[in-house]
């Protein structure tokens, strides 16, 4: 965890919501020198209040920082990026934390940010919004997706040294419109679905009977639906045409389980839930295998960053980051499949 001039890295938190929130006391509680602002007073206060300094100014709040997260709400993030990117060195790594990348990406680019600004994206949440939902444990050994360019190593392997560093983060590195395809399956629909269920039961007329018998079930299926609305309208417009094509992926689906249900198919019903089953046993019961791979520091990064994207897209992670002697070293794991040549 290095800042520009070989010491500690300086940080800052720009929107201390849930998200933001949680990272900025993770960082405090792991030392480091760190700062947050947030556009609300009040807010302002309450990070001031948990012993981190809190300028009035998002200005202050970057000046000298080697580091800085990005933790507004999806739309205020061109804008945000470019204010931030005025107010900091050209050495200092950007990075945010949204949950889609492609537009953020773009917006990188077209201000000439893609040699400092890493996309980023933790693959944790909660059903309540704000500081006060945050926790210094949220994100700890959470897969966090980060999203290299052809310019930016150097700022990716900082960015991703701090992260396993300090969050013990399993770093998913993916191009953004990998991230965003597959994030459209394993968060944004099951936004969508989940309101969907819970909506559908806010408008029956046996509502509280409902509600009455609820358990595990509806519990889970439904978790996500507490959160803001308006924030999760947001991530699913921002993402919105790769949504849409899973949804009727899900429908197809919803309707081959239907035909089999009126039908009344057995065989062909628990068949497709067989599948769903098989899907559900996978997330908890993945077996990994390491290995680790070293590229120049200095050299064309081409090679490197084509060995990262497909690490990710192969549903690997890693779980260090190092740079001895000109080189870069990263510890890999993939699922119990050959490792990547």
């Amino acid at each position: 965890m290095v800042g520009g001039a070989g010491g500690q890295a300086r940080v800052a938190v720009v929107g201390t919501g849930l998200i933001g929130g949680s990272v900025l006391l993770r960082l405090r509680d792991a030392g480091v020198d760190v700062a947050g602002w947030d556009p609300d007073p009040a807010t302002r206060r309450r990070v001031g209040e948990q012993g981190v300094g809190a300028p009035d100014t998002v200005e202050e709040a970057v000046a000298g920082r080697d580091v800085v997260f990005l933790c507004g709400p999806l739309p205020t993030l061109p804008a945000t990026l470019a204010r931030v990117a005025a107010a900091t060195d050209d050495r200092c790594v950007l990075t945010d934390v949204g949950s889609t990348k492609a537009e953020v990406a773009t917006a990188a680019t077209t201000q000439g940010l893609g040699h400092r600004f890493v996309p980023g994206h933790p693959m944790a949440g909660a059903d309540r919004a704000g500081l006060a939902a945050a926790s210094p444990g949220l994100l700890d050994g959470a897969a966090w997706v980060l999203c290299p360019g052809p310019t930016g190593m150097a700022a990716f392997r900082r960015l991703a040294a701090l992260l396993i560093d300090v969050f013990h983060a399993r770093v998913v590195p993916m191009s953004a419109p990998e991230h965003d395809s597959a994030a459209a399956l394993a968060s944004h629909l099951p936004h969508l679905l989940a309101g969907a269920l819970a909506g559908t039961v806010q408008r029956s007329a046996l509502r509280d009977a409902v509600l009455a018998l609820a358990a595990g079930s509806f519990s889970d299926g439904t978790r996500v639906a507490g959160g803001p609305p308006e924030r999760t309208a947001n991530m699913l417009l921002g993402n919105r045409e790769r949504v849409l094509a899973e949804l009727d992926a899900v429908r197809a689906y919803l309707d081959d389980l239907a035909e089999a249900l009126r039908a009344g198919d057995p065989g062909k019903l628990a068949g497709r839930l067989a599948e769903g089953r098989t899907a559900r046993a996978a997330l908890r019961g993945r077996a990994f295998t390491a290995h680790r791979r070293e590229f120049p520091a200095a050299a064309d990064h081409a090679g490197e960053l084509a060995y990262l994207r497909e690490l990710g897209a192969a549903g690997g992670h890693l779980t260090g980051c190092r740079m001895v002697g000109g080189a870069v070293t990263y510890t890999a794991h993939l699922p119990a499949d050959p490792p990547l040549g």
